[in-house]
């Protein structure tokens, strides 16, 4: 039998009230379609201050990455997967950010918003390494928004991802271990140089806010004999933007062109007889459907009606 198509699908719920009445009032066939035809697992939660959002959880262990939340080497099988060799040191992401600061909380703006070009992050990863460098972490340009960072301080560190504080507080995934402390005073230091850098003088001008932080992620090393992953499933990340945003117009605009595009494709596919796999993620839990035969289960479903689609996505 053929691997099972997988979609695997972030965001597709929220929490807030304004969330809550977009989902309501979605109608979205083919996605409603799908889980009238595939067998449920037994949802899975996850704590929406756990350093990973259901999203991330979820393709950790389908990746067999699964090291404890917060804990998943992003960082290291992103490498890998671009063909390097990570072998057995220890890699995070080092995110450029804005930092907006409150009277009493500290805002992290989606990195992927900064719109860094890659010159300014080439620049700004030039005057930053060196004081990387004297806590015994390379630093490698990876992409204008995201870097590679290198050294035994990512080891045993315990990292929340851009994903899950981006639009937040970061004083909630900031903890206090003796790694977080020496990132907590890098953080500082790079602040200060930030601060009065010329690239963020451009983007003042261009009316940019500015890089004065950075973020730390996916840190970890890859075991050994971590084998490859057999399963790579196509993750949806159309609800993101909007979502980090609390644009839940837009939200929604986007789930209904991601039910007319990714979903109707697993419906035309589950209905040619292929096995398939749905996994939806909301920001409290994360749920697998997969196919099933056509018997009792489904034609008790049939008799007695399903739940609309609205109502399954609002308990994730």
């Amino acid at each position: 039998m053929a691997d099972p198509i997988h979609l695997l699908i972030p965001f597709a719920a929220g929490s807030a009230p304004a969330a809550r009445d977009a989902l309501t009032a979605l109608r979205l066939p083919h996605l409603q379609a799908l889980l009238d035809r595939l067998q449920a697992a037994p949802a899975e939660s996850v704590d929406e201050i756990a350093p990973e959002p259901p999203h991330e959880r979820a393709l950790a262990r389908i990746l067999g990455l699964d090291a404890g939340p917060g804990r998943t080497p992003w960082a290291a099988h992103q490498l890998r997967q671009g063909g390097g060799a990570p072998g057995l040191d220890a890699w995070a992401w080092i995110s450029p950010c804005h930092w907006k600061v409150g009277m009493d909380q500290m805002l992290m703006q989606d990195p992927a918003a900064l719109n860094l070009a890659e010159d300014h992050s080439r620049t700004l990863l030039a005057a930053m390494a060196p004081f990387f460098a004297e806590d015994g972490l390379e630093l490698r340009f990876d992409a204008p928004g995201r870097w590679l960072a290198r050294g035994e301080l990512f080891r045993e560190l315990t990292t929340a991802s851009v994903d899950r504080v981006s639009g937040r507080d970061v004083a909630a995934w900031m903890p206090e271990s003796p790694q977080a402390r020496s990132l907590h005073r890098l953080q500082s230091e790079m602040q200060m140089l930030l601060y009065t850098h010329p690239v963020n003088d451009e983007r003042a001008e261009q009316g940019l806010p500015p890089v004065n932080s950075f973020w730390v992620s996916g840190a970890g090393a890859l075991g050994g004999d971590a084998p490859a992953p057999t399963e790579l499933p196509k993750v949806a990340t159309d609800l993101r933007d909007a979502a980090l945003r609390q644009d839940w117009a837009a939200w929604a605009q986007a789930w209904q062109q991601l039910d007319a595009g990714p979903c109707q494709s697993l419906l035309t596919a589950v209905q040619g007889g292929q096995p398939v796999r749905l996994t939806l993620c909301g920001e409290r839990a994360f749920q697998t459907y997969a196919s099933a035969p056509q018997g009792f289960f489904q034609g008790i479903s049939r008799f007695f009606g399903t739940k609309p689609a609205s109502m399954r996505l609002s308990l994730l």
